[in-house]
């Protein structure tokens, strides 16, 4: 009993850990990348440790909503699901702010952009080191908190299971989300997936077009492409190791469609971030038509690569796994 009791709270301890150090990231990636004056003087406003951070800035909200709306059902059946899924959600996000403040680091430890600096890059770089020190002490407590491997393959309580259950106890949301609405989205989570992941690059990219003005429209298809891609690989692969929706066995063409996918998007963030030295023409990179060419182009052919590399390799044995 004290040793259920001791990984309770170690468990929630490194939960908090994982949230904190995400709010104390995300104010500082807010701040410095919103307000003009103070994205002025950083080290990292630019590409590519600009596109780096702006990603961590979007993405890790995503895990820290769905972490606090599964504290709310973290009493109801299934604890044990709930507790190692919850774990490895706390290990997606932290795994972004880490990347995030290793671009954030290298920006610093370059010079980018000395000339520009004053008092308040100093700040800046000292909030950088309170999230770097909180992020260390939350992977630490999540390392701590491991389970043994293979143990994903007993889960039966997603985290669609508990919205389903928190509308239950919602009058409003009652008759809205029942179990036949989550065997749905079971069925078709790649078609939930890509529309929340256009749904959010259409929000993003219409602020962005807004607050640039830009009038390309070349230019504003592109990064609703980008966007979308790279929340389409978010929702893939934080459903592979946190499993929010648990789904069922996929096909061989459909894996290795997904894998394709995933890595053809990471292949443009890549190429996005990085397109002034992977141009080989004069830079820097100016043109929409070179940009859209450079950037999706990667994409593309690192997904035409991957499923036909995909496609060679041997069937696995044994039924897939299918919350991934």
């Amino acid at each position: 009993m004290e040793h259920a009791d001791e990984k309770r709270w170690t468990s929630s301890a490194a939960v908090a850990a994982s949230l904190g150090a995400a709010l104390v990231f995300e104010a500082l990636a807010v701040l410095a990348t919103q307000d003009e004056p103070v994205r002025a003087i950083g080290p990292w406003q630019d590409d590519p440790y600009d596109a780096v951070v702006s990603l961590g800035q979007f993405m890790v909200p995503i895990p820290a909503l769905v972490i606090v709306l599964r504290l709310l059902a973290w009493r109801m059946p299934g604890g044990p699901d709930r507790g190692q899924r919850t774990m490895r959600a706390a290990a997606v996000m932290i795994a972004l702010v880490g990347i995030a403040l290793v671009a954030e680091w290298a920006a610093v430890m370059s010079g980018a952009h000395r000339s520009s600096w004053d008092g308040w890059t100093g700040a800046l770089s000292g909030g950088l080191a309170t999230a770097s020190i909180l992020t260390v002490v939350a992977a630490a407590t999540l390392v701590r908190c491991r389970r043994a491997r293979g143990s994903s393959r007993r889960w039966r309580h997603d985290w669609l299971g508990d919205v389903v259950m928190l509308c239950k106890r919602t009058p409003v949301l009652r008759n809205w989300a029942g179990p036949e609405t989550a065997a749905w989205v079971r069925r078709r989570a790649m078609t939930v997936f890509v529309a929340l992941s256009v749904l959010a690059a259409v929000g993003i990219t219409g602020a962005q077009a807004i607050g640039e003005r830009w009038t390309n429209p070349l230019l504003t298809a592109w990064m609703l492409i980008v966007e979308t891609t790279s929340y389409l690989t978010f929702c893939l692969i934080g459903n592979a190791i946190a499993g929010f929706v648990a789904r069922p066995a996929r096909s061989r063409r459909q894996r290795v469609t997904e894998t394709s996918v995933i890595t053809g998007s990471v292949a443009i963030q890549v190429a996005t971030a990085f397109r002034d030295a992977l141009w080989p023409g004069a830079a820097p990179l100016t043109s929409v038509p070179a940009l859209v060419a450079l950037t999706l182009g990667a994409g593309l052919l690192t997904s035409l690569v991957t499923a036909g590399l995909r496609a060679t390799w041997p069937q696995p044995t044994g039924s897939a796994n299918g919350s991934g």
